[in-house]
């Protein structure tokens, strides 16, 4: 057996419903492969069925899994606002202790895993599959803990684990960072803050399912013994000045030539983070928001993916432009619908 991608396989996607499981068809019909939707909420934008159940369940993974050759799991607890360390630890982990289990029973030994760069924690120099992880929130030492539990089932001899890293990832449908800065250009809420130098690693969702069924349809192309693991970003990086100038020109507007500096702002936000902590809501304008956006460097080395042939077929520029033309068509005026994971999952 190659635990490779081919034409009639049936994979089982977990978290289909999610932002990336979204965008993940066209690259799996391309393939010839089946997907088959797993999440807590079906997909309002896809007419295909979603089996409704909790990654943490193991007889609801049992019952899904039938039938299928392959496993991808997209799903997570991943938002910054909402969710507790328990929370994060039973999605994140005990999800991918119930997904090992269920592939055992069913005798399943390929599996992709969706993870994070955010497993990296803070870097002096842009991290790369070999650096040693730090992760610094609990998103992210849950996101290492998950690979280490599919490492592990690996090890059981003959079963492929496919690990993939991404940065931030933006694209229609995706209401995180990208598409506030946009919202507030478009609604004259924005003035650029710092010098803007700092580099942001981002990727196009449709570049990173792209890459997802390029390296899924092959064999390992690392040497033997090296664990399959692979950072995504598009390159180059831009600066977060750059991501501005490139919203205000998609949107036909002049960007501003002030820039506000940086000090007064983050002193200005202080009394948001209050109100955000106290209410435990997301507030469009936070001190570690400005922070994020103007100053903070947040670079990947995402090398390794090119050395074994993958070429992204759209550009930041081009994602980008992408993401605000859907943004006036339809996100201008979409609700973003926030689905939070239960704390823990009836057996």
């Amino acid at each position: 057996m190659t635990n490779t991608l081919t034409s009639g396989d049936r994979v089982l996607v977990l978290g289909s419903s999610g932002f990336v499981g979204s965008h993940l068809a066209p690259v799996f019909d391309a393939l010839g492969v089946e997907l088959v939707r797993f999440d807590l909420h079906p997909d309002p934008h896809s007419a295909r069925p979603t089996q409704i159940g909790d990654v943490r369940d193991v007889d609801a993974l049992i019952e899904a899994m039938a039938g299928c050759t392959a496993v991808l799991n997209l799903a997570a607890a991943h938002h910054d606002f909402g969710i507790g360390t328990a929370t994060f630890e039973s999605v994140n982990v005990g999800g991918a202790r119930a997904i090992c289990a269920a592939m055992e029973y069913h005798g399943i030994t390929n599996l992709c895993f969706y993870s994070s760069v955010a497993v990296y924690g803070e870097h002096a120099t842009p991290p790369d599959e070999h650096t040693t992880p730090e992760p610094v929130n609990d998103y992210g030492r849950s996101k290492l803990a998950a690979e280490a539990v599919y490492r592990q089932w690996e090890a059981g001899g003959g079963r492929r684990a496919l690990i993939v890293r991404p940065a931030v990832v933006f694209g229609p449908r995706n209401f995180a960072n990208l598409y506030k800065l946009i919202r507030q250009i478009d609604r004259h809420r924005f003035l650029p803050v710092g010098p803007g130098a700092n580099r942001k690693s981002m990727c196009f969702v449709a570049n990173v399912v792209a890459a997802i069924g390029y390296l899924w349809s092959a064999p390992s192309r690392l040497p033997d013994g090296e664990p399959e693991v692979y950072n995504y970003v598009d390159k180059p990086d831009l600066a977060s000045r750059e991501t501005v100038s490139l919203v205000y020109r998609a949107l036909g507007r002049r960007e501003p030539r002030a820039r506000l500096p940086l000090a007064p702002v983050l002193l200005a936000a202080k009394p948001f983070d209050l109100v955000g902590r106290a209410t435990g809501k997301d507030l469009p304008i936070t001190s570690a928001r400005v922070q994020k956006l103007s100053a903070a460097e947040t670079a990947f080395t995402a090398d390794r993916i090119r050395e074994v042939g993958f070429t992204a077929s759209v550009s930041l520029p081009e994602g980008i432009e992408t993401m605000v033309d859907w943004y006036q068509r339809e996100g201008r005026h979409a609700t973003p619908v926030v689905h939070l994971p239960p704390v823990d999952v009836q057996r």
